[in-house]
């Protein structure tokens, strides 16, 4: 009876939430290979809103940060979407808890702390919705210091980069005509799939150049469309969309090399590389407007200032500024064309009006004069046409 006890207690399920560990210091790599019901281990400082979106489309179990997801310099996106998303965030376990999480084991988080079967392996602070917005509160007074360095940064950024901005120095050739048409870059924002479905009526009638970057090319194609250009790290992007015949441009760093390439050699792809410090996003504009698209529109891109100076686009914001400084009027966001293209009057209030209009045409004629004339006619029309129906079968 004891044995029995025993087993019994020990199939009992234990409290809180278990799954398997994702454990990885390269964020961007471990975003890669998380699923559902996974429990995320990551160190990062200022988790950004990219981040949470990428966690919150996996349908993570629980996320546990070894840094502070709100660091204090500034208001960043991401922990607000993770709670709000109903995921658990532990918060500051300490970077260690990376060598102390075996990738693939199966941990249990249970209060704020992180379990190996019964054994605590580490412990942080449990953030909730009301704790994020106090974080949040406080993290405005950083904006401020972050403005300050993003001067300094764009300064650094124009003098390293300013050939390609002013110029196109750097831009690779397309065989992609662009030139007086519009250019449509989708990348791979918050809401941009919506956004893609409320622009079908403009795609349909103006049949813009389809620029996908990164995993918004996959969008493109899961809506029924072919993009003309993908730019983006081909480790990012579905095989199926890289072979539909679309030019790839590959984003590399300044020294040449172009992550991603070893896949597009081994797909038997043609690319080019282009070799630049910005983000993907702000090459394929550059792209766009360098082959003198006439309009540039653009899905799923960041657009205030909190996403602006989001910590997962602090590096490349210089870029983003002067490129979109540069394209000036020519840039247009895609929720504001669809608004424009969104049909105003419905089906049935035309009807309506038709059969109005009608409707005073008759009482018109019945009040006046001339319309015994027409009723006569109307009348002679119609006995004439039964007559000649009754002749073909007389």
């Amino acid at each position: 009876m004891k044995l029995t006890g025993l087993l019994a207690r020990s199939k009992e399920a234990l409290p809180g939430i278990t799954g398997t560990a994702r454990v990885d210091r390269r964020t961007k790599e471990l975003l890669r290979r998380v699923g559902p019901g996974d429990i995320v281990v990551l160190d990062e400082v200022d988790i950004d809103r990219s981040t949470a979106d990428a966690l919150v489309r996996a349908e993570v179990a629980a996320v546990v940060n070894g840094s502070p997801s709100i660091s204090g310099r500034f208001p960043n996106l991401g922990p607000e979407i993770i709670v709000g998303a109903g995921i658990p965030l532990v918060d500051g376990v300490g970077s260690d808890v990376l060598r102390r999480i075996k990738d693939g084991s199966r941990v249990r988080v249970l209060d704020g702390a992180v379990y190996s079967g019964e054994q605590q392996v580490a412990s942080g602070m449990v953030q909730t919705p009301d704790s994020v917005a106090d974080l949040m509160i406080e993290a405005k007074a950083g904006m401020s210091t972050q403005l300050e360095a993003f001067s300094a940064n764009t300064i650094e950024f124009l003098r390293r980069e300013r050939t390609l901005i002013l110029d196109g120095v750097g831009v690779p050739d397309l065989r992609v005509l662009m030139r007086e048409r519009h250019a449509l870059v989708v990348a791979p924002g918050n809401g941009h799939a919506e956004d893609l479905r409320g622009l079908k009526k403009y795609i349909a009638e103006h049949n813009p150049v389809l620029i996908g970057v990164d995993s918004a090319a996959d969008t493109l194609c899961r809506h029924g469309y072919t993009p003309d250009v993908i730019v983006g790290d081909p480790n990012g992007i579905e095989a199926g969309t890289l072979k539909t015949g679309a030019e790839v441009v590959v984003p590399a760093q300044p020294d040449g090399y172009a992550p991603g390439v070893e896949r597009i050699q081994d797909l038997g792809i043609g690319a080019v590389t282009f070799p630049a410090s910005g983000n993907a996003e702000d090459l394929a504009l550059l792209l766009a407007d360098t082959h003198e698209a006439e309009l540039i529109v653009t899905v799923g891109f960041q657009a205030t200032l909190r996403e602006f100076l989001d910590r997962g686009r602090s590096g490349s914001n210089p870029s983003t500024f002067l490129t979109r400084l540069k394209l000036g009027t020519k840039l247009v966001d895609g929720k504001a064309v669809a608004t424009l293209h969104r049909s105003r009057v419905s089906i049935g209030a035309v009807v309506l009006l038709v059969l109005a209009a009608i409707v005073v045409v008759i009482a018109a004629l019945l009040v006046s004069d001339v319309g015994d004339v027409y009723l006569d006619w109307v009348a002679d029309t119609w006995n004439s046409f039964t007559r000649w129906v009754k002749g073909l079968f007389s």
